[in-house]
């Protein structure tokens, strides 16, 4: 069992930059592929990023490839998204999440989650 908890959201310029940690409570990481989502209001949870157990394997959603960076850090506990160039469209609740296979961008495909964190955009 692993409990995360989000942090660094906030509010922010477009053209602006924020890093989004997730840090184990409790459990371990280090056995997880993670992944990022984010929900904004009426719409679906959808996948932001990914990265295997080992950080080796990193995957992007075209929306944020080239703009977003995800990383982990095992011996912390801790994953990161790093957003650079934000966008008003990048507004949304943040989550992530820890879970058994590489490269999977369905919520479902992920057993545990964090209670997210809010990133606003201002344009």
């Amino acid at each position: 069992q692993v409990q995360l908890v989000e942090s660094g959201g906030g509010l922010v310029q477009a053209g602006g930059s924020l890093r989004l940690s997730c840090a184990a409570s409790e459990g371990t990481i280090r056995n997880y592929a993670m992944g990022w989502f984010r929900q904004a209001p009426g719409k679906e949870r959808e996948f932001v990023a990914a990265i295997s157990w080992s950080g080796g394997n990193t995957y992007y959603a075209d929306s944020v490839k080239g703009r977003f960076t995800i990383s982990r850090d095992n011996a912390k506990n801790t994953v990161y998204l790093q957003m650079n160039s934000l966008k008003p469209e990048d507004t949304a609740g943040y989550y992530c999440a820890a879970g058994p296979y590489d490269s999977r961008r369905l919520p479902y495909e992920y057993d545990y989650w964090g209670q997210g964190t809010q990133v606003t955009v201002s344009s």
